[in-house]
Order: C-alpha cells, then sequence, then structure tokens
C-alpha cells in the first residue's frame, strides 16, 4: 500500500534541500558579480526564480529549510 503521507515527507524534504542549495548558489553567484557577500536574501532575487523568503543569508551560507 502507497503511504501518501510518507511520500509528501520525503518529497518535502528533497525540495527543501534543493532551495537550500539553490540559495547557496545564488550567494555564490552574487559574491562573483558584486565582490561582497550579501546580507539579505532580497538581494538574491535576480539570481533565483521562485519563492526563497523562508531562508537567510547566516555567515555567507544559506539558513532555512533543508539547510
Amino acid at each position: 500500500m502507497l503511504n501518501s503521507d510518507a511520500l509528501t515527507a520525503r518529497t518535502q524534504q528533497v525540495a527543501n534541500a534543493v532551495s537550500c542549495r539553490t540559495v547557496d548558489e545564488a550567494i555564490v553567484a552574487y559574491v562573483a558579480q558584486n565582490d561582497r557577500t550579501p546580507t539579505r536574501v532580497s538581494q538574491l532575487r535576480a539570481y533565483v526564480k521562485g519563492d526563497i523568503s523562508a531562508y537567510r543569508i547566516v555567515n555567507g551560507v544559506a539558513a532555512g529549510p533543508g539547510c
């Protein structure tokens, strides 16, 4: 029998990890273009499609779901 709750939970974990990685990659792109580390996620909007408002930047890396 398919356990849809478990499948949904696992899918959310994977999506969170991918989103965290995306934010980290956007931070790298920002640094490469601006020669400084971003301090707010709002500075990364040009580098990421989608909603990353659940994340923040702590010590130069993404912090939030899946990180």
